[in-house]
């Protein structure tokens, strides 16, 4: 009885100890991805030097960049407004969807 309780108290510490937000998938991040393509393009290669390009940014960057202008970490208006609304998998789904692109070399 005891053995059982202190492998079910494992268990339960194990699974709070994982993220409560699933890995990022790139087929619901696509999906999602339709206000980012004003400025960064419908892949994340932007055109425009003025806006960065997402595509084939390590995913966990793109998650931080993503939560910092959501927390007014980084400051940018236009940025904080587009994540408000995002949810921590959304998030996740961005990234991942935008980290699976192949970017492109910038022309100097």
């Amino acid at each position: 009885m005891i053995r059982t309780f202190f492998i079910a108290l494992t268990a339960a510490a194990v699974l709070l100890s994982q993220s409560a937000v699933a890995a990022g998938d790139p087929v619901r991040g696509k999906a999602k991805s339709a206000a980012c393509a004003a400025c960064h393009n419908v892949d994340g290669n932007s055109q425009m030097p003025i806006y960065p390009r997402l595509a084939g940014q390590n995913a966990d960057y793109l998650v931080h960049a993503l939560s910092s202008y959501q927390n007014g970490r980084r400051k940018n208006e236009i940025m904080k407004g587009m994540a408000a609304a995002l949810s921590a998998q959304d998030i996740q789904d961005l990234a991942a969807y935008f980290s699976a692109q192949n970017g492109l070399i910038a022309k100097r």
